[in-house]
């Protein structure tokens, strides 16, 4: 008997729900530590856009390696991971500071 496999793209619509959650957490907690002016917000400012640019090309440098996997659905959940990873680092420091 075959077993049927759960659609994958069910989990990955949850994973970018959540990392548009935590995104949105970070965003609020980004903003008013640059509203507060200082050196800190002109750190946090410099941080927030080298994050990004590093972390576009390292999933680059996944995608051209093949790390994100062979299909669309593991690709996506993949860079959703990466993402997320990211995301996460940024809440806690953002959050214990």
């Amino acid at each position: 008997m075959a077993r049927v496999r759960a659609n994958p793209w069910i989990g990955i619509g949850f994973d970018a729900w959540s990392l548009a959650a935590e995104a949105t957490a970070v965003i609020g907690l980004r903003t008013l530590l640059i509203a507060q002016g200082g050196a800190r917000a002109g750190a946090e400012t410099e941080r927030m856009v080298s994050e990004k640019v590093a972390a576009g090309l390292s999933l680059q440098a996944m995608a051209l390696s093949g790390a994100l996997g062979a299909t669309p659905a593991s690709a996506t959940a993949r860079t959703l991971a990466h993402y997320r990873r990211k995301v996460k680092a940024n809440h806690r420091r953002l959050t214990r500071a």
